[in-house]
């Protein structure tokens, strides 16, 4: 495997990315097709950043839940 190659893949893995996107990367990279690489890395990103900010809603809701039950305990 060509070292580029598997670095991305080490890295796209880390990143969490799943096979199919996993192997369209390794595609493009391999076919020399670097604009559109960059376009589906992109893409992958945003993906991920939409995961970040459901998750942080997450946390802030329960951050909100912690405040009022601290509230209720200390007020008792």
């Amino acid at each position: 495997m060509d070292e580029r190659l598997e670095k991305m893949t080490i890295a796209l893995e880390d990143a969490g990315c799943g096979e199919e996107v996993i192997a369209k990367a390794a595609r493009l990279l391999e076919a020399g097709r670097g604009e559109e690489l960059v376009r589906h890395l992109r893409l992958c990103r945003c993906d991920l950043m939409e995961d970040l900010h459901e998750t942080q809603k997450k946390v802030d809701r329960m951050d909100y839940l912690i405040r009022q039950t601290e509230k209720t305990i200390t007020v008792k």
